[in-house]
């Protein structure tokens, strides 16, 4: 077989040949013009973004004073706190036991030896019936007194006054314990 009896041994079409439509050829109409957009849509959006913007700030601000106006009330309420123990702390030097023991010797109360009592019914006076004498059974600030270290504090702060208007005075005085001044040199001891 041979190239020419093969191709003429394949089959043959049966219908007519397709053919393709032919496109007609038309010109490109053009397009029509976009509409601009409108500057009221732009100037809306730049709007409200700068809106957005100064709320952010705003806000942002306001946090800002918040914090400080906290730190400020939050010290604030730290030293009202600090003031308040040292007003309990003298409150307690104060209410103390030998405190008012102490003021009321000093104000000449003193306590009695015994104790005396008036029955209502028939006004007897019931007990030893005499009346104290010039000099207390309980003394406060004696050798068997325990020391009140809220009372000391206060016995300190009136000795740091004292000693610091005695340091006024002295202040203006010379002290002859320092070393006389070096105008010359340093001072030697003179062999001759």
């Amino acid at each position: 077989m041979s190239r020419a009896t093969a191709a003429a041994m394949l089959p043959q079409p049966k219908g007519p040949a397709q053919t393709r439509p032919s496109r007609t050829l038309r010109p490109v109409t053009a397009p029509s013009p976009r509409r601009r957009p409108k500057l009221a849509y732009a100037l809306i959006a730049l709007g409200g973004a700068f809106a957005i913007g100064a709320a952010q700030i705003g806000l942002s601000l306001a946090i800002t004073h918040d914090s400080y106006v906290l730190a400020d009330l939050t010290s604030q309420q730290r030293e009202l706190n600090l003031q308040t123990s040292a007003l309990e702390d003298d409150l307690a030097g104060i209410a103390s036991p030998q405190y008012l023991a102490t003021e009321a010797s000093e104000l000449g109360m003193v306590v009695a030896g015994s104790a005396s009592y008036l029955r209502l019914s028939d006004s007897a006076v019931l007990g030893a019936n005499t009346g104290a004498g010039w000099r207390s059974t309980v003394d406060p600030t004696g050798v068997g007194a325990v020391d009140n270290a809220l009372l000391d504090a206060k016995a300190a702060e009136a000795a740091a006054a004292a000693q610091a208007q005695a340091d006024e005075t002295q202040s203006t005085a010379v002290d002859p314990d320092l070393p006389p001044a070096i105008t010359d040199g340093l001072p030697s001891p003179s062999t001759r």
